[in-house]
């Protein structure tokens, strides 16, 4: 079942004629408290949250989801009106799994709904045992552990797809398409600043490793030199 808060009740109610005719269930809330009733009986294959909301914001409502064990791992897409890098890096940051800014079409959402579930799926039953290194950052794929120069790094699935990417094509490029089909499993024109945005946040995060991203400018990103 899919979870949407979202306080504009047109678009609450149009995404949920749209994923109950599209395979899914859905189920709408208008604000956080209904939400958190309803958590108390059921739990989620995903949540849609919406940013701007009355009461408590959407952030507030993510920080407090990834907090809690249960609904730590709860694959979250968050719904903006803003379109800035900053309002999408604060939702990336606090363990969003992907963002969509409105207004967006309905075929779109469903494809990233199926593109999140799809990591997340792949992620949790796919798992192996490969370690992967460049100089002083680790990845160690088994224990989902990222080390960069003996510090553990927190991630989000996303940065950590990307990461794993880069890692495992030492010394070539990938393109902002390429990153875009294998991490989000989807290709729309213009979402390449998805790609950019996340990275950002990744290298933010990797600290003294944050330069081991190179930018291949009009091109994408690489990790290391040639193999």
């Amino acid at each position: 079942m899919i979870a949407i808060i979202e306080d504009d009740a047109g678009i609450r109610e149009l995404i949920c004629y749209t994923l109950n005719n599209t395979g899914f269930q859905a189920q709408g809330f208008p604000v956080g408290d209904s939400f958190f009733e309803f958590l108390q009986n059921e739990l989620p294959e995903l949540l849609l949250l919406d940013v701007m909301l009355p009461k408590e914001d959407g952030i507030s409502i993510l920080k407090k989801l990834r907090a809690d064990t249960r609904t730590r791992k709860m694959p979250i897409i968050m719904l903006t009106a803003k379109d800035t890098e900053y309002d999408k890096i604060i939702g990336l940051d606090n363990g969003a799994d992907d963002y969509i800014t409105k207004p967006f079409g309905m075929m779109e959402l469903v494809s990233r709904i199926k593109a999140v579930l799809r990591r997340v799926e792949h992620v949790d039953g796919k798992e192996n045992e490969q370690t992967y290194k460049y100089k002083d950052l680790i990845m160690k794929h088994k224990e989902h552990i990222v080390l960069s120069n003996g510090m553990p790094v927190e991630l989000t699935l996303k940065e950590y797809k990307l990461l794993q990417i880069l890692l495992q094509n030492k010394g070539f490029v990938m393109s902002r398409d390429i990153l875009l089909d294998k991490v989000w499993g989807y290709d729309f024109d213009g979402e390449t600043r998805t790609v950019d945005v996340h990275i950002r946040s990744l290298r933010t995060k990797l600290g003294e490793s944050k330069d081991y991203i190179e930018t291949i400018r009009g091109v994408g990103y690489k990790i290391g030199g040639a193999m």
